[in-house]
């Protein structure tokens, strides 16, 4: 089973680890376009207006960019303890036994639009980009990756379930045929359903959680839902590719 997580803008700082080396990094053949990202990323931090206008920053965003400028040099830590935020506070990975952070190394990949995508224990950099930023001279991110990310997503799973827990941005930059969706709505008190990103977040990573504790293996929609019941969350399957969580 490969559990896709969305990124975050919130990132960590610092780390142990040496600085970045793509070619350490899970689905190596994605290593070209990353190099590419990364220097035109790195280029971009020379001219910090450019880049508070392409990346959406405030000026008092200094430190967002300072990390891209450093991306080559800076230390780097596994992605599972880079990202944080909403889903992630969910996900608690501090938590986990070491056995547990073994599996949820082995379970979890996370969508990046840097990297691509990356496995929970691939070591990288903080750095700030987002799916759906435009960096110069280069065609919007879903574009950089189409024709790269899609196939090296399914070679990654090797035909196991896909669990696609990334938002639609980050589906855009690689989908994923035959991927398990979980979309999370909140149900008022006239039985009307509606989304809300902060729901949907921490959900998404109760959800991400159970299948890392989890000794079962799903293998479709039917056994996600089994694991997610199991662990406290109401569901309700609306095709043999989406689950719903209801809260």
């Amino acid at each position: 089973m490969l559990v896709l997580l969305p990124p975050s803008e919130t990132k960590s700082d610092g780390g142990t680890d040496v600085p970045l080396d793509l070619g350490e990094l899970s689905m190596p053949q994605l290593t070209a376009v990353r190099d590419r990202l990364v220097d035109e990323l790195t280029k971009l931090a020379t001219d910090p207006d450019a880049s508070r206008a392409v990346l959406g920053l405030g000026k008092g965003a200094d430190s967002e960019i300072a990390r891209n400028a450093a991306l080559r040099t800076s230390p780097t830590r596994p992605a599972l303890e880079r990202y944080t935020g909403v889903l992630y506070d969910a996900l608690d990975a501090n938590s986990f036994s070491k056995p547990q952070r073994a599996k949820a190394y082995a379970r979890l990949g996370i969508g990046s639009a840097l990297f691509g995508a990356v496995r929970a224990s691939d070591p990288i950099p903080a750095y700030r980009l987002s799916g759906g930023s435009k960096l110069p001279g280069l065609p919007t991110l879903s574009a950089v990756w189409r024709d790269s990310l899609a196939d090296a997503l399914l070679a990654e799973a090797a035909g196991d379930l896909v669990v696609d827990l990334r938002s639609g941005t980050y589906q855009q930059l690689g989908r994923v045929p035959g991927a398990v969706t979980a979309n999370v709505l909140t149900e008022h008190a006239d039985g009307s359903r509606t989304v809300v990103s902060h729901f949907n977040k921490h959900h998404k990573g109760l959800l991400a959680r159970a299948l890392v504790l989890t000794r079962a293996e799903p293998t479709d929609v039917r056994g996600l839902a089994m694991v997610a019941d199991k662990a406290g969350l109401r569901t309700e399957i609306a095709s043999p590719t989406e689950l719903l969580i209801i809260t």
